[in-house]
């Protein structure tokens, strides 16, 4: 049985989307994208972050983090999906001592990695950690796991149960209603795997994995929605 729903991202800032500007040429942004290479981390927004740069604000979330899991200088914690390392080098940043890792499938995120996790990072997949079983005091991964499909998302979430028993933070895509999920398949890019949330609780429970979890539904400025 899964943990609790959390949501570790409260402090986040919330950001503006313009969905106009992405549908426009979906399919093309979408192929880009799915390569997790240059264009998406650093090309424009519509295929991706549209310049993923350090900017400090991913502190308070690894404030809430440690709080949350109790975590102390000397634990080994891992970020699934880390990208170039914002929110490791937070960790350590936060809890001096903290050992942090990273995994993620891009190359070029690891490559252009923040300076101060610099050999903390790993090329992988979710689906097949490199790590020994209960390596971890806590595995964390935000806004990857939907970008496998189903399969694999079970997968990937054993995988984190495998390597932090009960000691996860997953949060994943998903929708409450017909007008949300209308907004999140005509943003998205990379996601495979999405639905509301009993639909992941489904996958959760099916995974057993036992840690805690949230979902990120998309809040859209209302100047920017397809209402025309």
């Amino acid at each position: 049985m899964a943990g609790r729903e959390v949501n570790l991202l409260a402090r986040y800032p919330k950001a503006r989307r313009n969905v106009k500007a992405r549908v426009g040429s979906k399919a093309e942004n979408r192929a880009a994208a799915l390569r997790f290479d240059r264009e998406y981390f650093d090309g424009t927004r519509e295929q991706g972050y549209g310049g993923y740069r350090y900017d400090g604000r991913w502190l308070p979330i690894a404030e809430d983090i440690v709080a949350h899991f109790g975590l102390r200088p000397g634990d080994r914690v891992l970020d699934v999906g880390c990208a170039k390392g914002f929110l490791v080098k937070d960790l350590m940043k936060v809890c001096p001592g903290l050992d942090v890792f990273g995994l993620d499938i891009s190359r070029y995120a690891v490559r252009h990695c923040e300076p101060e996790v610099v050999g903390r990072l790993h090329v992988g997949n979710a689906t097949d950690l490199p790590f020994p079983d209960a390596s971890f005091r806590a595995v964390i991964s935000i806004n990857t796991v939907h970008n496998l499909d189903r399969a694999d998302c079970i997968r990937a979430l054993a995988e984190f149960e495998r390597v932090a028993p009960g000691c996860g933070y997953v949060q994943v895509d998903a929708y409450r209603n017909p007008e949300e999920r209308a907004v999140f398949e005509d943003w998205m890019l990379t996601a495979k795997t999405y639905g509301m949330p009993v639909d992941w609780r489904a996958i959760l429970a099916e995974a057993g994995y036992t840690g805690d979890y949230f979902w990120t539904i998309l809040e859209i400025d209302p100047e920017w929605t397809i209402t025309d």
